[in-house]
């Protein structure tokens, strides 16, 4: 009995997943090629007061180019967002603002500054390069949620390269089965609690496809509701549509 134990104990050192091939594994989920969606972004400060603010979303490439316009709260009515992101070299990220009339592009410097005074930094709107963070499963078998002991999570920490980043780590409750990430903490440069995230999603074609995103900053005692609805899929955008040309016009959506 006990040299089967050892042996069942060898094989599952032996192929138990390491950080990186879990990574990979969340980066090689099927994805649509396109995405069309309403969405409203709820964000509540310490004092519990509210905004809330309307938008349009169009990306492209597992959201590696995307344009969102913004429709409410009035004075934010046409600002605009563009993303590129590119394999090599920085992104390219610009904002319209029609009230001044002209783009803000945001730099590289500039990853850490928040997305339209949400929880979200323009860093937390791009997609992470599997090559560019160091891994590490700190749990094979978690509970993915407190109120269920049934469905498993892998628990990684993902460490960032750049030493630029505004995080010193990620940590995301994987699940074991379909590999999407449910919940996860981001940790500032002083290896203290930011920002905890989680995340649901709705099946619209086979795709599994983000449909709300709470993010709660720790330290500013401040939240985010992104609630996604109206989802279409595969709408054959063409990479032409993705240009500051495109931004300064407000879309018609069915």
């Amino acid at each position: 009995m006990r040299i089967y134990l050892n042996i069942i104990i060898c094989l599952n050192l032996i192929f138990s997943m390491t950080g990186i091939e879990l990574a990979q594994e969340m980066k090689d989920r099927p994805q649509p090629d396109d995405i069309q969606s309403n969405s409203s972004m709820l964000l509540i400060n310490k004092k519990g007061k509210k905004k809330n603010l309307l938008l349009i979303s169009k990306s492209k490439d597992d959201s590696k180019k995307q344009m969102i316009w913004f429709l409410e709260p009035k004075d934010d009515y046409g600002i605009s967002f563009l993303k590129i992101e590119k394999d090599e070299g920085d992104d390219f990220m610009n904002m319209w603002l029609p009230a001044f009339k002209k783009f803000r592009r945001i730099s590289s410097q500039k990853k850490s500054d928040s997305f339209m005074g949400s929880d979200l930094s323009f860093e937390d709107m791009t997609n992470r390069d599997v090559d560019d963070y160091r891994y590490k499963i700190l749990d094979n078998n978690a509970s993915c949620f407190k109120d269920d002991e049934i469905k498993k999570c892998y628990i990684l920490e993902s460490i960032p390269n750049d030493k630029s980043s505004e995080y010193s780590k990620h940590v995301s409750w994987v699940d074991k089965e379909n590999y999407l990430s449910y919940k996860e903490e981001s940790y500032d440069k002083d290896k203290k609690l930011l920002k905890k995230k989680t995340i649901r999603y709705s099946i619209i074609d086979n795709y599994s496809i983000m449909n709300e995103l709470f993010v709660e900053n720790i330290q500013k005692n401040h939240s985010t509701l992104l609630t996604v609805s109206d989802i279409k899929i595969n709408m054959g955008f063409t990479d032409d549509i993705f240009h500051t040309k495109t931004i300064k016009r407000m879309p018609l959506i069915d």
